[in-house]
Formats: structure tokens, C-alpha cells, sequence
């Protein structure tokens, strides 16, 4: 599953590809605002990505759904 992570203040928003559940990257976060500390997240290739807790603007996860093949639709006909 992607993560992108908005940020008070930055253009960009950060992508993290990792296999976690929703429920427990959105338990990470709360308990990283509770405590006032940084948010991190690993994704798949170990790769760490910290933010401070209380610049996270939103969280946005993308379903990896695959990749579509192809130009259009094709249909086939028995």
C-alpha cells in the first residue's frame, strides 16, 4: 500500500510504499502526536521516512491495485 504524507509548509508530499495497515500507520501517528515526536514509516526496502508529528497535514492511501496493460479495453466475443 502507498502513503503520502502531507506536510505543513512543503510543495511535495511524501510517497512510502509499505505493507502496513491503514489501522496501524494511523495508530503510529496518533501516538506520535500524543507523545510529540517524530512520525516514521519504513517502507518495503527499509528505507525510513521521519516526520515531526505536528507538521503532518493529512495521510492518503493509495491501494495497490497493479498495473493496467495496454491502450483500452479488450473485449472478447465467443
Amino acid at each position: 500500500m502507498e502513503v503520502k504524507i502531507g506536510v505543513q509548509n512543503a510543495a511535495r508530499e511524501l510517497s512510502v510504499e509499505t505493507s502496513e495497515a491503514p489501522d496501524t500507520v494511523l495508530a503510529k501517528l496518533d501516538s506520535a502526536l500524543k507523545d510529540e515526536t517524530v512520525f516514521s514509516l519504513t517502507d518495503d526496502k527499509d528505507r525510513t521516512v521521519a516526520v515531526p508529528a505536528d507538521k503532518v497535514a493529512y495521510l492518503y492511501f493509495v491501494a495497490d491495485t497493479g498495473r493496467k496493460v495496454g491502450f483500452g479495453a479488450v473485449t472478447q466475443e465467443n
